[in-house]
């Protein structure tokens, strides 16, 4: 392939890939937005193989290395339950950091490339920078696929001083990375080099371990932002063009992500990343400095639950991470397509930060073919809770805290919610009264309207379904 055939086809790559975000953007686009993607991936991917650069030998490496990666992916895609999507999500975004970390280092041993002056300079900039954003985001994103899976708690780890060690951290490598421009030879580049990406790599798990379990989304579409300047970075190094537009178009995504995901949680990045809060959840609540929520807790059976939703005329359901997690989705579309049949006004809320990544909850429920229509944000329902009948929250908890609005002293403070307290009887599904992410009780579960079945997701909604039909 001539070099004016691949650089058209990286054109027609990048195109496809900007059509790609614009049809993600919308739940009824999506389908086309992903095959758009992947036509798009697979014009880049034989346009590199077959371009000039790559050696008829090196074809059968390269082909050799798909097989093997492909064949990984294929497993991963047909086997991963999609309560699993945010661990694997950000094992992907490791090995974005590391393939920019071993192309970094590659680049910098190659001998075939041969600069000087300010070529040179501006050549091994490129490798420090992409090297250093590489790791950062390789050991980061290990940690937080760690506390997604649960191997690591999600209270968050705040060390004495991080700050000033994140600044020593920082100068350290800025004076390395002087060091390494001025080295005279490769072996004696390496030695600033390593030791930068030693620090890059703590670096990366000191800052994901400082953030606490109820910031993870955040995290998640940082570590998104991240893998795509590593991309970006990569292309520099290699002098490639796509890599470098299609890393920017990722890298920019994940972060509007990320500020969309503050906005939704009422902080700032930097807040965020100087250490989140949260517990690993599932744990007994906080004490708070307000006072204690008045009332009491308040059970409903599977049967009464049935028979609330049977004469209601307009019903919101709410999901949560607990819905995930116990696999209910299906069971909720029965109900859903149930009660619409039966004239139901029934519609979902979805708060940003649902779940454990962005956007965790509409999958679960696009896969459980609950219609796009009814699927809908926080700021498109939350003026309608004071007209329905029955606001149903399936394993969710501070999204729906109205601490976040009365309790100037709790840690969501200022949190937008769904308000489904505002409704004539709100139904929250939980298996105990253990706080959520955040660590904090919910008054919610307290309020007159309010009442509480208890149990299995599933379970509880398979006996709510069959006593619909009874």
């Amino acid at each position: 392939m001539s070099g004016n055939i691949a650089t058209v086809s990286y054109i027609g790559a990048t195109i496809l890939f900007i059509l790609s975000l614009g049809g993600l953007s919308n739940p009824e686009s999506s389908r086309r937005g992903n095959l758009y993607g992947m036509i798009g991936m697979a014009i880049a991917v034989l346009a590199t193989v077959f371009g000039p650069h790559v050696t008829p030998a090196g074809i059968s490496w390269i082909v050799g290395a798909m097989v093997i990666g492909g064949s990984v992916g294929l497993y991963a895609a047909r086997t991963v339950q999609m309560t699993q999507m945010p661990e694997l999500v950000a094992l992907m975004h490791s090995l974005v950091g590391l393939a920019a970390a071993l192309v970094g280092f590659a680049s910098y041993i190659d001998n075939s490339i041969e600069l000087v002056g300010a070529e040179k300079s501006i050549h091994e900039i490129e490798i420090y920078v992409g090297i250093l954003i590489g790791a950062v985001t390789f050991s980061g994103s290990l940690i937080a696929f760690g506390k997604l899976k649960g191997l690591i708690g999600g209270k968050p780890l705040l060390l004495p001083a991080r700050h000033w060690l994140n600044l020593a951290g920082l100068l350290t490598v800025i004076w390395f990375g002087n060091a390494f421009l001025h080295a005279e030879s490769v072996s004696a580049g390496m030695i600033p080099l390593i030791v930068m990406t030693i620090i890059a790599l703590l670096f990366g798990i000191h800052m994901v371990m400082a953030i606490g379990g109820a910031d993870m989304p955040v995290v998640v579409s940082m570590l998104n932002s991240y893998s795509g300047w590593a991309a970006a970075a990569t292309g520099f190094m290699l002098s490639n063009d796509l890599l470098i537009v299609v890393g920017a178009l990722v890298g920019s995504s994940g972060a509007i992500l990320s500020y969309i995901m503050c906005r939704a949680m009422n902080r700032n990045f930097i807040s965020v990343i100087a250490g989140g809060f949260g517990t690993g959840g599932g744990k007994p609540a906080a004490k708070s400095t307000a006072a204690e929520p008045a009332g009491e807790v308040v059970p409903i059976s599977s049967v009464e639950t049935a028979e609330l939703l049977r004469d209601a005329k307009s019903v919101i359901i709410v999901p949560g991470y607990g819905m995930a997690v116990a696999q209910a989705q299906h069971t909720v579309y029965e109900i859903t397509k149930f009660l619409r049949e039966k004239g139901v006004n029934i519609r979902f809320g979805i708060h940003p930060v649902a779940g454990r990544m962005p956007g965790h909850m509409n999958v679960l429920l696009a896969e459980a073919r609950v219609p796009y229509d009814i699927v809908m944000e926080m700021d498109e329902l939350n003026d309608d809770f004071p007209q329905t009948d029955v606001a149903m929250v399936i394993g969710a908890n501070d999204i729906v805290n109205p601490a976040a609005q009365d309790d100037p002293g709790s840690p969501i403070a200022g949190m937008p919610v769904l308000e489904v307290w505002k409704a004539k009887t709100s139904i929250v599904m939980k298996r105990s009264m253990a706080s959520g992410y955040a660590g904090v009780d919910n008054p919610l579960f307290y309020k007159e309207n309010n009442r509480m079945l208890f149990g299995d997701a599933k379970k509880m909604l398979d006996e709510v379904l069959v006593a619909l039909k009874t």
